[in-house]
């Protein structure tokens, strides 16, 4: 009989490397060669647009292999330090562990209390602390970056026209952050102010893209590079990239309305279990009690939250498109 189990349990656990190695595995012979046939249009064709497009891919391309710069020896204090700044908020990093140290008193109390042991007060209580100020601080700089691509090709277009006018790069920056308002007008403030106290303007728009990491500033930042390397019309290339960003915010938007009926029903099958766990626990607590408190239903319901997470993280995975 325990052979019997060890048999399915490893039959099972393979099963789900085999599900998760087809998930994630690399492109089919058919979309590889469609993307070198791609390669090869854009490299032969004499349009600015390709061109931009090109120079578009190539940074992504760098940036998907690399997430971290040669050298950076940044301390996850650091790093989680930054990912305070990109929220925009002026809150310390003080205030991360205040609310993390919070919430895990208040949820490892209040699970203590229904008589829970002690174990699993701790680790519940953890994985709120620890997951919930993290949810939100990426909830907030995804919203703020959402911003940011929304109005960065409005102000990718006055700097064309300033530019177009007569006036200098600098200076065409400077009127940027005066007339864009949002995370567009804050960041090309700083750059301003960077500037101002003696900083070249590829280190001060580098600063920037490093805080940003988003692509669409990256591009901005290698299009000023390459026409201050190549020379060339400034504004008829940054209007090129203006139109190129604006195109791929539209595919984004068709994406985003193409998978939404898939998202919704990722998000109902993942929270059900939990509101009607919810709800019969309010109606009749005595009956899931002994999920609090004995151990075979301990495991078993750790065990079905960890195959629900492998379930909605390739879910998630199966309708997230990278453009």
């Amino acid at each position: 009989m325990g052979m019997m189990q060890t048999a399915i349990l490893g039959a099972g656990v393979l099963a789900v490397l085999l599900l998760l190695i087809f998930v994630f595995s690399d492109e089919t012979q058919s979309q590889a060669g469609g993307r070198r046939l791609s390669k090869l249009k854009l490299r032969h064709s004499d349009s600015a647009d390709v061109h931009v497009e090109v120079q578009m891919k190539k940074a992504l391309s760098a940036r998907r292999k690399t997430t971290r710069p040669k050298g950076d020896t940044m301390t996850k204090m650091e790093m989680l330090a930054i990912r305070m700044e990109k929220t925009g908020k002026p809150w310390p990093l003080s205030y991360f562990f205040y609310v993390a140290g919070g919430l895990f008193i208040v949820v490892s109390g209040l699970l203590l209390l229904k008589g829970a042991p002690i174990l699993l007060c701790l680790f519940f209580g953890l994985l709120v602390g620890a997951g919930l100020p993290h949810l939100v601080v990426g909830f907030l700089i995804n919203r703020r970056i959402a911003k940011f691509t929304a109005s960065f090709p409005d102000a990718i277009e006055l700097l064309v026209r300033g530019l177009r006018s007569g006036l200098p790069v600098t200076e065409t920056i400077g009127v940027v952050a005066k007339e864009i308002g949002g995370p567009v007008g804050e960041e090309f403030r700083n750059v301003v102010d960077r500037i101002k106290i003696g900083q070249t303007m590829e280190d001060a728009l580098q600063v920037s893209a490093k805080r940003m990491d988003t692509p669409e500033f990256k591009f901005f930042c290698i299009t000023l590079a390459i026409q201050r390397e190549t020379g060339g019309n400034l504004a008829e290339t940054l209007s090129n990239l203006a139109e190129v960003l604006r195109k791929r915010g539209q595919m984004k938007l068709k994406i985003k309305a193409m998978s939404s009926e898939s998202k919704a029903s990722a998000y109902i099958v993942g929270s059900l279990p939990f509101i009607v766990f919810g709800l019969v626990y309010t109606v009749n607590p005595t009956y899931l009690a002994g999920f609090f408190y004995e151990e075979r239903l301990i495991i078993a319901g750790l065990g079905g939250l960890c195959w629900m997470s492998i379930g909605v993280f390739i879910m998630a995975k199966m309708v997230n498109f990278e453009i």
